[in-house]
């Protein structure tokens, strides 16, 4: 195959390979859980299995965030595999006719790992997943008592299957912005199902304050907005549309194009009658993004002030697992500060943006523990609900509050 050569964007022929080597890589974290768990009873392990698919999924979508910032979106042309092979080894010759004609990519060998990495990576955590509804049909089917029923990991291993499809129209589509959007989107709702699962596994309620209910979820929805209109700057490649802070471009209200930034269904750098994106249009991307972070950040740190300061009912334990979460969602808040003025002034390093990237994660984990611990304490309050489920749920150890 030369570069100028079509490349077929779906190519399922090495699919049964690739699904033979994601269980083999499986096979890794999954023996080492079952070394660590080979004493534990069913319900101890199936929690220590969620809460292994909750750490390497924050990995995976840290990982993508890496993909991203390292513009190797489109380093492997094609999908499933590499040019019809399972990794770029097999698929050398193509990447380097490839790289030959086009030196500054997108095709480098380079930037062909980092993307199959990624996809060795998620194809690992799907894994995980449906090991993780098997166990939970088993359970099921043998009326063994387990906090979590099936009808949830059956969920997330669905949406498993979303982010597999968005995976696929990244490429297909050429880094379509509202598809790669969507699918960092999809990464963090895949984060917050397991962050739920997890909770129910290690039960810890917690009663939140009188009247914090309202601004926790007041916070959710502005960070989830938040993280679109970052995601949005990102695929649209517009974080360094405004130089300078506070001012952009040193105007402290520079010219914008509200109408076309956000036109959603849009080809890449295309406005929608065909033509380029202005600049003024990337130049609004970044603005909003900017104003909109005032809005959030505020939120976030109304929250955890609130949570400091605010008497737990119930118990001192309560209490410090309040200011555990309010010390958590703060750092992370000032570290999304610090991290995303350094991408503008620094002209975004790419160290400072991946962990602008991990920051919005952990937050959005943050608030999806809290949240699902408090919703706990509602249904069951102080985990009766759980414990009637499950007798020996109480005993097992507790969710760590950050």
């Amino acid at each position: 195959m030369q570069a100028s050569d079509p490349v077929a964007l779906v190519n399922f022929a090495p699919a049964l390979r690739l699904a033979l080597l994601a269980g083999v890589i499986a096979l890794l974290p999954l023996s080492w859980w079952w070394l660590r768990q080979r004493g534990a009873n069913g319900h101890a392990r199936t929690a220590a299995l969620t809460a292994l698919t909750l750490f390497l999924t924050f990995d995976l979508i840290v990982f993508g965030s890496f993909t991203r910032l390292t513009d190797s979106g489109l380093g492997c042309p094609d999908w499933p595999g590499c040019y019809g092979q399972v990794s770029p080894l097999g698929a050398a010759r193509d990447i380097h006719a490839a790289e030959s004609a086009l030196p500054t990519g997108p095709v480098t060998l380079t930037k062909a790992w980092i993307e199959m990495i990624h996809r060795y990576l998620a194809m690992t955590v799907g894994v995980l997943i449906l090991a993780l509804a098997a166990v939970a049909w088993r359970a099921h089917w043998r009326r063994e008592p387990m906090p979590v029923g099936p009808w949830w990991p059956t969920a997330t291993l669905l949406w498993v299957i979303v982010q597999g499809l968005f995976g696929k129209y990244t490429v297909t589509l050429k880094l379509y912005p509202a598809i790669v959007t969507l699918h960092l989107l999809g990464g963090l709702v895949l984060l917050a199902l397991l962050a739920a699962q997890h909770v129910r596994y290690r039960p810890a309620p917690l009663v939140l304050p009188a009247g914090l209910r309202g601004p926790l979820l007041m916070a959710m929805a502005l960070l989830w907005l938040q993280v679109a209109l970052g995601g949005w700057v990102s695929t649209n490649y517009a974080v360094l549309a405004c130089e300078g802070f506070p001012a952009c471009n040193g105007q402290w209200w520079p010219a914008m194009d509200l109408a076309a930034g956000f036109v959603v269904l849009r080809p890449l750098g295309l406005a929608a009658d065909g033509g380029f994106l202005p600049f003024e249009a990337l130049v609004a991307i970044h603005m909003v993004h900017r104003l909109f972070a005032v809005a959030a950040v505020a939120a976030l740190l109304w929250l955890a002030w609130a949570l400091w300061r605010r008497a737990a009912p119930g118990s001192v334990a309560h209490a410090a697992s309040h200011r555990r979460f309010a010390a958590a969602i703060a750092a992370v808040s000032f570290l999304q500060v610090a991290t995303g003025l350094s991408n503008v002034v620094l002209d975004w390093p790419i160290v400072a943006a991946l962990l602008h990237s991990a920051g919005a994660a952990a937050l959005v984990l943050l608030l999806a523990l809290l949240h699902a611990r408090t919703g706990l304490a509602r249904s069951g309050r102080a985990g009766a609900g759980t414990a009637a489920r499950d007798p020996g749920a109480a005993t097992g150890p507790a969710t760590p509050a950050a």
